[in-house]
């Protein structure tokens, strides 16, 4: 089989190393990939929103199936177009990803099917919206609706920052037309999960859970970034949570999309808040997270192709999905001032011993070398009887990864064994 994966970050390094395990693979193509793929996959140089360029890469080269697993491709319909040529695809039709493409779109969706969420309100008008957040509870948060590279949400402590916000987002148009229209938000506490999923429009399996650790800084300091490293499982998602989740979340979500003629197929994320008040769904992503893929699929012993498979033909029940009992963890190394300025084109070495427990994001083939070319580099993946060892042996990978200017926390999983003691 040729497959085609969609993207060319740490995620689809992950995804691609996970599908190279199924015996009848017989090629797989990164679109556009990075140079850290280049032992993994074959590097086809269309960026992954060019949907004519993709369609007619697919249609040259025959491709058996492809996986669409950023949210932009999803958004702007890549898995419609390669359907309509014939390609079977793992990702949600556009009408199935606008649940994570508008914010508002998923919002009014939880609140027309009583799916728990924070209380809302949603603004197209600056003024208005000004209005609101001079008067409203602080701390709240401000979302642009649309897509914006993870970064379109501003947990607002103070009053003058939930100013700042509205103007940044819908005046000085800081994330584009993603932020012609907000979301003003309750703000939730309590600990954070990450669910991904699988469906097939008909039932939903969840795959492990997962932690992710989203400030630049040790101590969860400093600035949001993409994700600076991921633990799995959570020890905050018990087993009577995730019952609870799949009950008034995870199947009504899925129905809820059935009932709006939306049918969601693929990896469907759920980012939740395990509140005083019950878990409520802070957000829904289209795709696979990063880097939650990194430390969910190591876990994931079943064969991925096979059941990504089984989600685009309607025979997810059929399917066994089965995870391994221990841990997981990655470490995401990055370019020393991430997530602002950073300097790049640096070497990078990665020791035969660690090259497969290793997932590149930001980085490039410079005569023949790989450099970093992004802020968030690559990830460090270890699996582990339990977490204290999946952690230990992650950090011990790290220091086979070189390069220079590379910065990575020294705390990933430290919350999660805190959580683990407590218990």
């Amino acid at each position: 089989m040729k497959i085609m994966v969609v993207g060319g970050g740490g995620r689809e390094h992950a995804i691609i190393k996970k599908i190279k395990e199924n015996k009848n693979v017989t090629e797989i193509f990164a679109v556009p990939g990075n140079g850290g793929m280049a032992k993994d996959a074959t590097l086809v140089p269309i960026g992954a929103k060019d949907i004519p360029a993709i369609v007619e890469f697919a249609k040259n080269e025959k491709i058996d199936y492809a996986v669409v697993a950023p949210d932009d491709p999803l958004v702007l319909g890549c898995v419609d177009a390669l359907e309509a040529i014939g390609v079977p695809c793992f990702g949600p039709r556009a009408n199935a990803a606008i649940i994570e493409g508008s914010k508002v779109f998923s919002k009014n969706l939880m609140k027309k099917y009583g799916i728990p969420t924070a209380g809302y309100e949603v603004f197209d008008n600056a003024e208005a919206a000004l209005e609101y957040v001079k008067t409203c509870p602080i701390p709240t948060v401000v979302k642009a609706d649309g897509l914006a590279l993870g970064k379109g949400v501003i947990i607002a402590t103070e009053r003058e920052m939930a100013v700042d916000a509205v103007k940044s987002i819908m005046e000085d148009k800081k994330f584009g037309e993603s932020g012609s229209r907000i979301v003003v938000e309750e703000f939730l506490t309590g600990p954070e999960v990450s669910v991904l999923s699988f469906t097939d429009g008909k039932v939903v399996i969840p795959m492990v859970s997962s932690m992710d650790h989203k400030r630049a800084l040790d101590g969860d300091e400093g600035l949001n970034t993409g994700g600076m490293g991921t633990i799995a499982p959570n020890p905050y998602y018990t087993e009577a949570v995730a019952k609870e989740c799949m009950e008034k979340i995870f199947l009504p979500t899925i129905e809820a999309m059935n009932k709006e003629g939306r049918t969601f197929k693929g990896c469907l994320y759920f980012g939740l808040m395990l509140t005083p008040d019950g878990p409520k769904v802070i957000e829904y992503n289209c795709r696979f997270g990063d880097p939650e893929t990194q430390v969910v699929l190591p876990l994931l012993e079943s064969d991925l192709l096979d059941v990504m498979m089984a989600t685009t033909n309607e025979t997810l029940d059929k399917c066994e999905v089965r995870f391994a009992n221990g841990a997981a963890c990655c470490v995401v190394m990055a370019s020393r001032g991430y997530p602002e300025k950073y300097e790049s084109g640096y070497e990078i070495t990665i020791d035969d011993e660690v090259f497969d427990s290793v997932y590149v994001a930001g980085a490039k083939l410079s005569d023949g070398k790989l450099v970093n070319a992004g802020g968030r580099v690559l990830g460090v993946t270890a699996v582990a009887s339990d977490l204290g060892s999946a952690i230990k042996a992650a950090y011990k990978k790290c220091e086979k990864v070189k390069f220079e200017n590379a910065y990575y926390r020294s705390d990933i999983g430290a919350k999660a064994m805190k959580a683990l003691e407590e218990n």
